[in-house]
């Protein structure tokens, strides 16, 4: 059994440790949705540090067999969710795809780059957890193609509640190596952030859409 806790915490210390994620309350981000945020998280940085790859690649190995059993394929959300992916089939010498943001505009047109098979079993890696609305829009995908879908593994949530409804109502069950709460525990332990920079960090959780405004 995999120790979750102690993942959560080195997964959150690695982050900090390359700024895979950033913490900057006093000089806040500016999302694509156009929220202001507090925190900046690019996991495409841990693709440049052969360590911290290795580590993700087995934890998420890992979770896919204690959670999920046997699986016949695994799937990458693009773009950032493509690398790890790729990765983890390797690791588990499974067949690999990719589902695309949109259609393509071109050629078959399709949502699905690789070989489906309809009837595998698949689970699907992502980068990150926000809302879960991308993520869930690549399983729906693979729904339609004809898979079934075991669930999506991820390296870092931000725990929103939105997304935990979003997943429960889609019916699929999803895992990350760390959230926004290990994160915040190791940052103000490890003198990242203040006390004080804690709590903004904290109230910008409860309400990600009008914080800051």
């Amino acid at each position: 059994m995999f120790n979750k806790s102690e993942i959560e915490q080195q997964v959150a210390e690695f982050l900090l440790q390359i700024k895979a994620i950033k913490l900057q309350p006093d000089n806040p981000f500016t999302w694509a949705s156009g929220w202001k945020s507090p925190i900046y998280c690019d996991n495409r940085v841990t693709l440049s540090h052969p360590t911290i790859r290795t580590y993700i690649r087995q934890k998420l190995t890992q979770i896919i067999q204690e959670e999920f059993g046997s699986v016949d394929c695994i799937a990458g959300v693009a773009t950032a969710g493509i690398p790890q992916g790729a990765l983890v089939a390797q690791e588990l010498g499974l067949p690999f795809i990719y589902v695309r943001s949109k259609p393509k505009d071109h050629g078959t047109g399709s949502m699905i780059e690789g070989e489906v098979v309809p009837g595998q079993r698949v689970v699907v890696i992502e980068d990150l957890i926000s809302t879960g609305k991308s993520s869930l829009q690549a399983v729906q995908a693979l729904k339609d193609a004809g898979c079934t879908v075991a669930g999506l593994a991820a390296i870092f949530s931000y725990g929103f509640d939105q997304a935990t409804e979003n997943f429960k109502e889609a019916k699929c069950k999803f895992f990350t190596l760390s959230n926004y709460n290990a994160l915040l525990k190791y940052a103000q332990e490890n003198n990242y952030i203040s006390a004080a920079e804690s709590e903004v960090l904290s109230k910008w959780r409860v309400s990600p859409s009008t914080w800051g405004q």
